[in-house]
């Protein structure tokens, strides 16, 4: 028995956190659907997610389309099978890669920001402080950021989708030689609406898990400035192990046998 203490004590702790993490998340939507609503603070916080995330999802995309293309061309240049590079730059920036390296960068920087805000506000009493003033926290701090970052990350999506398959476009045209109405027209054939449907529902699920993750960790943080920094940290990590598991859970939902 002394031996399995140690587990025991792990898988109660797990499932503690577990409970919490669900009683906050529905606590979160509930407030996400019920008035009064606070408009500047979600514009506010789009601007933040969509805006700003805007140059470091771009860069990301169009060198992860030209790698691809690259690293293609490599691979298929040994079977003569040349004319197959266009379909997997489109079909893997629109199902994976897009939304899964947005959503991680996302996540680096607006998950790790919303934890340190709100971790500062905690240990600081400025929630104490609100509660204090008949403002639930839960509706000014929380739901706008569930809002803006379920909403913008499908934005940031699309943007990441144009430009990642134009970078690839770029290298297979400028570089490894096609022709580019065959590689636009190649893409074009390949590319179904449901792989652009499927990345967007992804970008979506990963937008909410980065807000929440950042929320809950931020709203839970305690100890002053190193519990602000722990909190920042399980936030990025927790967000970024969440975006892969969905992935695999939500790819199985649309295109699983």
């Amino acid at each position: 028995m002394p031996i399995l203490a140690p587990i025991g004590r792990v898988f109660l702790a797990f499932l503690e956190a577990t409970g919490r993490l669900g009683r906050f998340a529905i606590t979160g939507v509930s407030h996400c659907a019920r008035p009064p609503f606070f408009p500047r603070l979600i514009g506010h916080q789009m601007v933040e997610i969509g805006y700003y995330s805007l140059p470091v999802v771009g860069l990301t995309a169009i060198f992860t389309g030209m790698v691809l293309a690259l690293q293609s061309y490599t691979g298929f240049a040994r079977f003569n099978a040349e004319s197959a590079i266009a379909a997997v730059v489109v079909l893997s920036i629109t199902r994976e890669l897009g939304p899964v390296l947005a959503g991680l960068m996302v996540a680096g920087r607006i998950g790790a920001a919303m934890a340190a805000e709100i971790g500062t506000m905690r240990v600081t009493e400025q929630i104490d402080a609100l509660t204090t003033l008949s403002t639930n926290p839960f509706k000014y701090l929380v739901a706008p950021r569930l809002i803006a970052g379920t909403l913008m990350l499908p934005c940031l999506v699309v943007v990441a989708d144009i430009i990642g398959v134009f970078g690839g476009y770029l290298i297979s045209v400028y570089k490894l030689g096609f022709n580019p109405n065959t590689y636009l027209k190649l893409t074009w054939d390949f590319l179904e609406p449901l792989d652009v449907i499927s990345g967007l529902v992804k970008a979506s699920v990963f937008g909410f898990l980065v807000a929440l993750m950042g929320c809950y960790h931020g709203y839970h943080s305690k100890g002053g400035a190193q519990g602000v920094g722990l909190a920042t940290t399980n936030a990025v990590v927790s967000a970024s192990i969440l975006i892969l598991a969905f992935n695999y859970i939500i790819t199985t939902l649309f295109f699983g046998t």
